[in-house]
């Protein structure tokens, strides 16, 4: 996406993979929810995501060692203008589908146009940029984007899925179904048990297996996915070796549910991986549509009272850490760190905006002293509520001119959000802060997300080290009236704006990074969530059956890479 690949023409394999690891045995995923369909590429359904990769493949394939970098895959070669304009995409002569038919030009266009007609809304709107497809020959397809001036475009297409023309059927293909996709990928759909288990069989003759991108990766002859309806009972299923690995996410059960005797004697490893991408973070959003969260001191003051030394003590034996940014614990955070030359000249129009100390770098997120009474707080927050026009009245935080008590709803949707907000209405009660924590199941909760029809909900943006046109639709101003966008906090800044524009014009590394720092420092200043925890590491916990190269990727765990122990018994 910037500047150039970090592997040249020539690599053997991918550094965080090894090309000595030996093939075969089984893997078992377990897996929580249930499916009702193989199609991960339609709207319709609860898909099981690993079709994508194990069975269905895309022109090229990322790197994930690096931010945003794309390897051939079916495709052998691409090329482009330096303005990204077009892209050309030469097949690999090898490629086939697993019924042994060729991958051809016609596939990819079919695959374009389906994707763009009948795919899931990203595809529709991303395809749709396309001006113009056609086939140069039987192996060639070029791409025209008219003045789309989108740089990622081409990488866009890139990973679009390839399927064959001749095995789909496009007027059912936007329908659920339990038939597993046709693809050319190192796995065949071979058994299914609905909405319980999908086994996914290595197919021997797979084309791109000596492929460099692929050396070391998909070890594995069988791979089972079974579905557990309930976290408890996953777990329990886990420790009786029912399935080899799990993520786990839950900082109670890593920090006591890990005592059983498989731990204890060795046979179930855990690790822990950092890995260098934007660390997922919750946030506490204020829906700054409200009149009561419109005034950025208000908004100030409400971070001020949140006690997250209370919470990370009590709730997560101080396993979580925290940032006041948008790209926690990556090279992208802005979050501690002094504004460069290039993010002052691209956010010198927007001074105003920017609060001094967000620019500096000093600026801290407030620490308390863990009692859940912190008081240097609450005083702090109490003068920007007056500066913001509320007085305390007796133990009620009024309007000054109306008379109106402060209250709001939190929105709340699962056992640990509801608990978090607990706490954190009981810090705002010293305020003299009404907050009512209303509880919906996960439906009604998506609705009212989906409509802004809220004041306050946790939520989380997952980011990548190569932020791009999701972020007009996570913060930009067209996005904040557009229901169903993640603009949740109703956000419309012209600096935001502007940085995010800034940062998919970059075509080098030297001008991303401090666009995308420059728009987390725009976002910061806005105080539009209140930032409640981010996991600094990954938590896998495994058999001692299954192994793993001793490298991590960039981008963390990486189970096609890994591999069955020599000699160890499948269960």
């Amino acid at each position: 996406m910037h500047g150039v690949p970090a592997l040249s023409a020539g690599f053997t394999h991918m550094p965080y993979a090894n090309p000595d690891a030996p093939k075969g045995g089984r893997i078992i995923f377990g897996l929580l929810g249930s499916f009702d369909s193989l199609n991960p590429f339609i709207v319709k359904g609860i898909a099981v995501q690993q079709i994508r990769g194990y069975v269905i493949e895309s022109l090229m394939a990322r790197g994930n060692d690096e931010p945003f970098t794309l390897y051939g895959l079916l495709a052998q070669s691409v090329e482009t203008d330096s303005a990204r304009s077009y892209a050309t995409f030469k097949l690999n002569p090898l490629a086939r589908f697993s019924d042994g038919k060729p991958v051809l030009a016609e596939d990819v266009l079919f695959s374009w146009q389906l994707m763009r007609d009948k795919g899931r809304p990203n595809h529709r709107l991303y395809y749709a940029k396309v001006e113009k497809a056609h086939a140069l020959d039987d192996r060639t397809v070029r791409f025209d984007f008219g003045g789309a001036n989108d740089r990622e475009l081409p990488l866009i297409l890139g990973l679009m899925p390839v399927f064959p023309k001749h095995a789909i059927d496009v007027a059912t293909f936007e329908e659920t179904s339990l038939t597993g996709l046709i693809g050319s990928g190192p796995y065949r759909v071979t058994a299914v048990r609905a909405g319980q288990s999908v086994t996914l069989t290595r197919n021997p003759d797979y084309w791109g297996r000596d492929l460099p991108l692929n050396r070391g990766l998909w070890n594995f002859d069988e791979v089972r996915l079974d579905y557990y309806r309930e976290a408890n009972g996953a777990f329990e299923a886990f420790k009786r070796g029912l399935y080899d690995f799990r993520v786990e996410n839950e900082p109670l059960r890593w920090h006591e549910g890990y005592n059983f005797a498989a731990v204890k004697s060795g046979e179930v490893i855990r690790d822990t991986v950092k890995p260098g991408t934007p660390q997922p973070s919750e946030y506490l959003v204020f829906n700054s549509r409200r009149p009561m969260f419109a005034d950025i001191r208000v908004r100030q003051a409400l971070t001020l009272l949140f006690d997250f030394e209370w919470i990370n003590r009590n709730y997560f034996f101080g396993l979580y850490g925290r940032s006041a940014g948008y790209f926690a614990g990556s090279e992208l955070s802005a979050y501690m760190r002094p504004a460069d030359a290039r993010e002052k000249s691209l956010l010198a129009p927007f001074a105003a905006d920017i609060k001094p100390d967000i620019m500096d770098g000093s600026y801290r997120l407030p620490v308390t002293d863990a009692s859940g009474r912190d008081r240097a707080n609450l005083r702090v927050a109490l003068a920007l509520l007056a500066q913001a026009g509320y007085d305390l009245d007796g133990t009620v935080l009024r309007q000054r001119g109306s008379r109106a008590p402060l209250t709001f709803e939190i929105l709340v949707t699962t056992r640990d959000q509801e608990r978090i907000a607990l706490a954190y209405q009981r810090d705002l009660k010293r305020a003299g802060i009404g907050v009512s924590v209303r509880a919906v199941d996960a439906v009604q909760f998506d609705q009212r997300r989906l409509a802004f029809d809220f004041d306050m909900i946790q939520i989380r943006w997952d980011q990548s080290l190569s932020p791009g046109n999701e972020q007009a639709f996570y913060w930009g101003s067209a996005a904040a009236d557009n229901q169903g966008t993640r603009n949740y906090m109703g956000a419309k800044s012209h600096a935001v704006d502007a940085m995010i524009a800034a940062l998919l014009e970059a075509r080098e590394e030297t001008d991303f990074v401090p666009a995308v720092r420059a728009l987390d420092r725009a976002l910061m200043s806005g105080f539009y969530a209140i930032p409640l925890y981010n996991a600094q590491q990954q938590w896998i916990a495994r058999w001692n059956r299954i192994e793993r190269p001793k490298a991590a990727a960039l981008t963390g765990y990486l189970p096609e890479t890994w591999w069955q122990k020599p000699g160890a018994k499948t269960p």
